[in-house]
């Protein structure tokens, strides 16, 4: 503090802080806390240098800190920094503005100081930076006393210790930065206020691009601890608070039900007996046998940007999937499947993870869900597979890179990865440069002598609608139209299938094409049903053509992607088998359209809203007529909507050590 005092007065006495006047002590706060942070990060990372095993994970933890740090300082600089622009033109507020500012730069300072002493001890403890354990701790303030006061006495002497010197050391510092008149005059000083506001808003958001900086921006490793170190924990706790805002149970919007209760029915819905549920811990773990027992094979899913049923003339839709149409005549193909939701993480939810929605955000974007939650690449990386996610965007998107490196992706391919990109749109290279990657990549995996899983996502058909001229006919105009974005990745898809046919990796693999969920879903419906509907189709060497139509949720997709690969193992998976005889009574769809739930079988569809009374309907034509609904069957929507929140919440998805 000695050295940024004698440094700050340096440059105080010279010209720059008179110019600046009132906005000098937010200079001072932020070069200080910059200063600090780093520090901090630079230490905690030598501390875990066993962990941080190359130059590429130092410069990321590094560089990605520090514009989270600037970040983290332009958020609490924000509202000093406008104060400090209204006594540019009101001077009679200054001296309130400077005891406000002073005072609230010493607290965040007291609070950027503290939570980065404790921070040790929270890795110890939990491997991560503090985070919303820490909030939640707060919520029983006995308890935690108890717990600290009797096995960390040494941790909270050195914190109070640090809280102290921090409270005196840093007012003291900081009053004595206050330079009260600027020698701005004139029009200057509505330009030096503009200035000032534009500098905190973009240090705030730390891109110029759709979406402000949050963590998934500077993960980079597998380690999750490496990626919470690129934070600082004050960032790291405001960001949880943030999340748990977004995170209310289902039982706030659709009423409470017993554990038990909502356990009884989701098991008597799933394909087994009472005895095959081997985990108290985990209460849907059941072992699951896979129909195909051989060679392990490969596995890759093609998952479909915004591809509803709506635009796929297979399924009676607009003539815009000539390729896809074809593919589904020739595979085992899903006439009544349903996405589970409206957004893309709530297709990978579904399809990577098979968990139910919830009326919160989709566990993707989570924070309890960042590790140790239930994917497919975990389960298959538990089986010696190579696990890989590629994409033609940035992977940091929908928090998706920070999902799938914490949930078993052994590698990340996104498009600054990419051997070449001849079209790259608003949301990356184009449906055909993807594909062109992907192929090169299943070509590498294939020659490892390694069984391999990769999920390749599609981004073309999304707003603005931007492909390659020359591509398609366009089915109308202008050109850039969800019609014709449809057209154009459907062409890309079917170049790919015509390279994947007689490359190396076709004979020992299994395809699913399937879109993560409908264009805009809309209607005057509780749940518009019909925009649920999404095309689904298997594809490989020894799978026969099929035209499936049983009622079929996104869940099902992956029990039925390892059943058919040959993996059997215990899953938390409600989702059924499809290679099996599903009775007619247990076929159904989950559908989560805002904070409305729908509960789909084949007669009959139970929909759930918030603080209302359960109501029941059936569908005549696309329509939903309204009829009297049973107790069992809002019993049985009730838990099975319950059931991620509860699950989620309590950590009830998980990979089982068995």
């Amino acid at each position: 503090m000695a050295i940024i005092t004698m440094f700050s007065n340096k440059l105080r006495s010279q010209l720059l802080a008179k110019q600046l006047g009132p906005f000098w002590l937010s200079v001072v706060f932020a070069i200080s806390s910059l200063l600090l942070l780093t520090l901090s990060r630079m230490a905690l990372t030598i501390w875990q240098i066993d962990r941080v095993n190359d130059i590429d994970a130092w410069l990321s933890i590094i560089i990605g800190g520090l514009r989270v740090d600037i970040s983290t300082v332009s958020y609490i600089s924000a509202i000093p920094v406008i104060l400090a622009c209204l006594t540019l033109f009101i001077s009679h507020i200054t001296k309130l503005v400077k005891c406000f500012s002073i005072i609230w730069y010493s607290a965040f300072l007291i609070l950027l100081v503290y939570l980065e002493v404790i921070t040790p001890t929270f890795i110890n403890e939990y491997d991560l930076r503090p985070n919303r354990l820490l909030i939640e701790y707060l919520i029983y303030p006995k308890e935690v006393m108890a717990m600290l006061s009797s096995g960390y006495k040494l941790e909270i002497l050195l914190s109070s210790l640090a809280l102290l010197i921090t409270a005196i050391v840093g007012f003291r510092f900081l009053k004595s930065q206050w330079c009260e008149k600027t020698a701005v005059r004139g029009l200057k000083r509505p330009a030096l206020a503009i200035c000032a506001i534009l500098l905190v808003l973009l240090g705030a958001r730390s891109s110029l691009g759709h979406r402000p900086l949050n963590p998934a921006m500077v993960s980079f490793s597998t380690d999750h601890l490496l990626n919470t170190l690129a934070l600082n924990s004050t960032y790291s706790a405001a960001f949880a608070i943030k999340q748990m805002q977004l995170e209310n149970s289902a039982a706030s919007y659709y009423g409470e039900m017993p554990q038990q209760n909502i356990y009884q029915n989701i098991r008597a819905n799933m394909l087994h007996a009472v005895e095959d549920f081997t985990d108290n811990d985990i209460p849907t773990a059941s072992f699951k046998q896979a129909s195909y027992t051989g060679k392990p094979k490969n596995l890759v899913i093609l998952l479909q940007e915004s591809l509803g049923a709506r635009f796929v003339g297979g399924l009676g839709g607009l003539p815009l999937t000539p390729n896809l149409d074809e593919l589904m005549q020739q595979g085992w193909n899903f006439t009544e499947l349903y996405a589970t939701g409206t957004r893309s993480v709530r297709g990978i939810e579904a399809v990577i993870t098979g968990f139910t929605p919830t009326p919160s955000r989709a566990v993707v974007k989570l924070d309890k869900s960042q590790r140790d939650f239930f994917t497919i690449a975990s389960l298959l990386k538990k089986h010696n597979y190579h696990t890989q996610f590629v994409y033609g965007g940035e992977a940091h998107f929908d928090n998706m890179k920070s999902f799938f490196l914490g949930n078993g992706f052994n590698e990340i391919v996104d498009s600054d990865d990419f051997a070449k990109i001849d079209f790259e749109g608003s949301w990356g290279a184009s449906d055909e440069d993807l594909y062109d990657q992907a192929h090169l990549e299943l070509e590498k995996l294939s020659a490892q002598n390694k069984p391999f899983f990769s999920l390749v996502f599609t981004s073309s058909n999304h707003s603005p609608f931007e492909y390659p001229d020359g591509k398609i006919e366009p089915y109308d105009s202008p050109k850039r139209t969800r019609n014709n974005a449809a057209k154009y990745s459907d062409f890309a898809l079917g170049k790919f299938f015509e390279k994947a046919r007689h490359a190396s990796y076709w004979d020992n693999t299994i395809f699913l094409v399937v879109a993560d969920h409908d264009s805009r879903v809309f209607g005057a419906e509780l749940v518009p049903v019909k925009h649920f509907r999404i095309p689904g189709v298997i594809l490989g060497k020894d799978i026969k053509p099929r035209q499936d139509a049983r009622l079929v949720s996104q869940i099902d997709l992956a029990p039925t992607l390892l059943s058919l690969i040959g993996i059997s193992d215990v899953t938390p998976m409600l989702g059924h088998d499809l290679t099996q005889e599903i009775p007619v009574e247990k076929q159904r769809a989950l559908m989560q359209y805002d904070k409305n739930f729908a509960y789909m079988s084949p007669t009959e569809i139970t929909v759930l809203q918030p603080n209302l009374e359960p109501r029941g309907f059936v569908r005549v034509g696309n329509k939903l007529t309204e009829i009297p609904i049973a107790q069992r069957l809002i019993d049985r929507a009730k838990a099975h909507a319950l059931f991620g929140s509860l699950a989620y919440s309590n950590q009830l998805y998980q990979l089982t050590d068995e």
